[in-house]
């Protein structure tokens, strides 16, 4: 048995090391991390049925674009903090009575369920999801809520042996996850009913996940036009761009990049936007875990959910700053990241598509309002 529970606590730690991948990137780790990641990222965006593994339901790089996905990443942060608040409070609970020898946890949140330590990991974990929208982590956490419900029952078989009459009654006045008068209602009695609500509850966590990403690419600020498709990483670029785009790829520093019958998708960015190497390499400055702000970045992503993708490292003004070459300039400037794409769907949205290869060709450094060229 406790070869089990150290399996089943393993794929829990396991689940949380996938789940923060954006920790571990702006962490001095990110190195070792990626070295053995990356290669089951890549191999399972490699085959077809497992593709949407790696892909995202919500967006990560780009400001939500309105208030729905706003009320979303906000509710990420407030379900991951509150779950993990919530499992240090019961973690607390429950050594400080094995140190001092009292018996089982009943009293505190444990007074009103059995196993509130693995309710407040699974709203963590919940709150993971939407941290890092991962199909990925959303799959995991099905995974996880089973784990937990096994941990869960396990505990109770070894509670029953050493407080039979004690815990026995305490079962009967509450729940494992739910207090008692709500969880007799949804309760499942057989195997096989568990085992459709454990299905059931996966489905709508993937189909939800599914109908969000559908939300989100159906939502994002993009311009389209001859075969070339850009996002904009703040929504209030949208004007500048429909109003620029055109012109740019008309400038014969861009058009003599641009392949003919080739579709193109194109990130329009502040220059000093932090997760730009997350599209592509734009230097090494912008590996995250070369800004060795580790804390204050991780903070910013869970507390301020929109600041970090507003602001860069440097987090200047958007007028009157230099540019990374030294040049100092007025006005508007932003980075274009060109990445052609193959197997797109019909654009603009079918360059989003799960199964689109996207290969990073060349940026450009502009300013928007006289149509200034500083590099590319």
């Amino acid at each position: 048995m406790n070869t089990k529970r150290t399996a089943l606590g393993s794929a829990i730690v396991l689940y949380f090391i996938i789940g923060l991948e954006i920790l571990i990137m702006i962490s001095p780790f990110a190195g070792f991390f990626y070295s053995v990641f990356n290669p089951f990222l890549l191999a399972l965006a490699k085959h077809p049925a497992t593709r949407w593994l790696s892909a995202f339901y919500l967006p990560h790089m780009v400001v939500p674009p309105d208030g729905f996905l706003k009320t979303i990443r906000v509710l990420g942060s407030v379900l991951f903090v509150a779950g993990m608040l919530g499992f240090f409070i019961c973690a607390v609970q429950v050594y400080t009575n094995k140190f001092l020898k009292r018996g089982a946890a009943l009293g505190g949140l444990y007074s009103f369920i059995r196993h509130p330590q693995y309710l407040c990991l699974a709203l963590a974990g919940l709150g993971l999801c939407i941290l890092w929208p991962r199909f990925l982590v959303a799959v995991l956490w099905v995974v996880m809520v089973g784990i937990y419900y096994l941990l869960s029952k396990d505990e109770e078989r070894r509670m029953l042996r050493q407080f039979p009459e004690v815990y026995r009654e305490y079962m009967k006045r509450t729940g494992m996850f739910l207090p008692g008068r709500f969880e007799r209602f949804f309760s499942a009695k057989t195997i096989a009913s568990k085992v459709m609500v454990y299905l059931l509850l996966g489905a709508v966590v993937i189909g939800g996940a599914f109908l969000l990403r559908s939300y989100t690419v159906r939502h994002l600020p993009l311009w389209h036009e001859e075969g070339v498709v850009a996002v904009s990483i703040l929504p209030e670029d949208l004007p500048k761009m429909n109003h620029r785009m055109l012109d740019i790829l008309k400038l014969p520093e861009v058009r003599t990049q641009l392949k003919k019958d080739r579709k193109y998708l194109v990130y329009v960015m502040p220059v000093q936007y932090i997760m730009q190497g997350l599209i592509a390499d734009t230097g090494t400055e912008w590996r995250l875990y070369k800004h060795h702000h580790t804390i204050s970045m991780i903070t910013d992503w869970i507390i301020h959910p929109f600041r970090h993708l507003r602001q860069g490292h440097h987090h200047m003004d958007e007028h009157g700053h230099s540019h990374p070459t030294g040049q100092n300039h007025q006005g508007v400037l932003r980075r274009l990241i060109f990445l052609e794409i193959e197997d797109a769907g019909a654009l603009p949205y079918g360059a989003f598509g799960i199964r689109v290869k996207r290969t990073p060709r060349f940026m450009a450094d502009i300013e928007f309002h006289n149509l200034k060229l500083l590099q590319i």
